[in-house]
């Protein structure tokens, strides 16, 4: 078994060198994959953890290829379907193809580690795209996560302040997970296995994969244990609260018993508009595709992430002194459902299928 750990990690450094001496190599795409149409020296591949998410093909990979092409860079890509382990040999694929520059999305922070150190080691600069991976070498891009999480909870208090609290987080082994819980604790949630005078958290736990129909069994389990006797739910996404709105639904608590998410996901915003989902925080993922691919091009010419625009300084859970781009996330309720719509986000129909159009102003 070690022997052949050694030689996959042999294989892969090999991979590296020669792309690195190469300087070049096929533009021709994996699964999901395509060429953005520039003509320059720079080609940047992207990383998919799991390119069968709504947010990915409709939102994140247009708004990359837009910034490539406007950089006249080449886009390539191929999907790891969920699977860390064919996500590090994905990484060491797109530089056998001529990467320049490597954006992950990752679905192991903690496994692919070793694959992005390599990388950067041999001369190709990886961006951590919307999920922190722990190499103080790469760039982070994302939105500020303990920020998403603290709007979710402030939304939710703002509905239910006391009572038999719910959190469904998502994969372990992303530290988003535990940003967002972070923000929780932030807005006056109790921390992981604590209790307040007015709050009680009757279930907690995480997700794999973020997975709807996961955190759907999670919620029924909870239910059943609790004899029903939830007032409200933190869901770290919008997924998951499909999921959990579903096994709300299935005991007549749907739209009353508040539920948080976030990514702005079309059904959600329906939800928020029906009132069976108090809030989704929109990361307008067009804004962060755009980012990352600016960032891949100014790294296709200086190398030195702390030289990318609008970065900071972020210590990280692990420690590390990370550069990193945060933006701004954006709360969206019952309140300023209009917000999307003027964004081109989500059309009117959409937003608005089965809604009571008379209690719901961007629904008029």
């Amino acid at each position: 078994m070690q022997v052949g750990k050694l030689a996959t990690l042999a294989g892969f450094a090999a991979i590296l060198v020669g792309a690195c001496s190469t300087g070049g190599g096929s533009s021709t795409p994996a699964a999901s994959g395509g060429t953005a149409g520039g003509s320059g020296n720079c080609t940047v591949g992207v990383s998919w953890n799991n390119y069968q998410e709504e947010r990915w093909a409709k939102w994140d990979e247009p708004a990359i290829k837009a910034a490539l092409d406007a950089g006249g860079a080449k886009y390539i890509s191929n999907d790891a379907k969920s699977s860390a382990e064919t996500q590090t040999g994905n990484v060491a694929n797109l530089i056998s193809q001529g990467a320049n520059v490597v954006i992950v999305l990752a679905q192991d922070g903690t496994a692919i580690k070793p694959a992005v150190t390599d990388a950067i080691n041999n001369g190709v600069p990886v961006i951590a795209y919307d999920r922190l991976i722990e190499d103080p070498k790469a760039l982070y891009i994302t939105f500020d996560n303990k920020g998403v999480g603290k709007l979710q909870a402030e939304a939710v208090l703002k509905v239910k302040d006391s009572g038999n609290f719910v959190i469904i987080k998502g994969n372990k082994a992303d530290a988003n997970a535990d940003f967002l819980r972070s923000g929780y604790t932030e807005a006056g949630i109790p921390d992981v296995g604590q209790n307040s005078d007015k709050i009680k958290i009757v279930g907690e736990t995480y997700t794999d994969n973020w997975d709807p129909k996961n955190a759907q069994t999670e919620m029924e389990q909870f239910l059943t244990a609790n004899n029903n006797a939830v007032d409200a739910v933190l869901s770290e996404n919008d997924g998951m609260a499909g999921g959990v709105v579903a096994a709300l639904h299935e005991q007549g608590l749907d739209g009353k018993v508040p539920v948080s998410g976030q990514d702005g996901d079309q059904a959600a915003l329906n939800r928020v508009a029906l009132g069976t989902q108090t809030i989704s925080v929109w990361k307008d993922a067009r804004q962060l595709g755009k980012a990352a691919g600016e960032a891949a091009v100014a790294l296709c010419k200086d190398k030195d992430v702390k030289k990318v625009a609008n970065t900071v300084q972020f210590k990280s859970p692990g420690g590390n002194d990370m550069t990193s781009v945060f933006l701004a996330p954006n709360p969206i309720t019952q309140d300023n459902l209009n917000v999307v719509l003027d964004a081109g986000w989500i059309t009117k129909d959409k937003l608005c299928q089965g809604v009571d159009t008379s209690k719901v102003a961007a629904c008029k």
